[in-house]
Parts: C-alpha cells; sequence; structure tokens
C-alpha cells in the first residue's frame, strides 16, 4: 500500500460508519464495470432452464405451505 493509499484508508476510517459505507460503495462503483444486459441475460437462461426443469418433471415444485411448515419445525426442533 503506497503512502496515499494508507493516508485515505487512515481518513476513511475517521469517519461514521455511515459515511464509511457511502464511500466504500461510491469507490466500488468507479472500479467495477457491470453489464446489465449480460446480467438480464443470464437470469433470463437460467429461468428458462428451470422451468424445462419443471415442465419436464425432472423436478419437483413445493408447495409454498409445506415449505414454511417444514421450516418451522426445523426451526421448533432446533430450539428445543
Amino acid at each position: 500500500m503506497s503512502a496515499n493509499e494508507a493516508e485515505a484508508y487512515e481518513a476513511g476510517m475517521a469517519l461514521p460508519s455511515e459515511a464509511r459505507k457511502r464511500l466504500a460503495i461510491r469507490l466500488l462503483e468507479s472500479v467495477e464495470v457491470i453489464d446489465d444486459a449480460a446480467i438480464d441475460g443470464a437470469w433470463t437462461s437460467e429461468i428458462a432452464s428451470r422451468i424445462d426443469d419443471i415442465r419436464s418433471g425432472k423436478v419437483k415444485t413445493i408447495p409454498g405451505e409445506q415449505v414454511f411448515a417444514d421450516i418451522s419445525a426445523e426451526r421448533a426442533q432446533r430450539n428445543a
């Protein structure tokens, strides 16, 4: 870490936590290139694949009520 980086780090650490969080996000966004079209395309492919798996019978769906009941039962068992 260069002297300038160390100074910037120390100055950042002196900020309140919310200000540090905002600064960190801004710094990260300045170096990340977000390709929304690629992300959207990847999600579209994933969703299509999952729908195909359901329609073909490769995977079975579980009713939401059953999922929540199972979670509640697991929680109760853990807390017992």
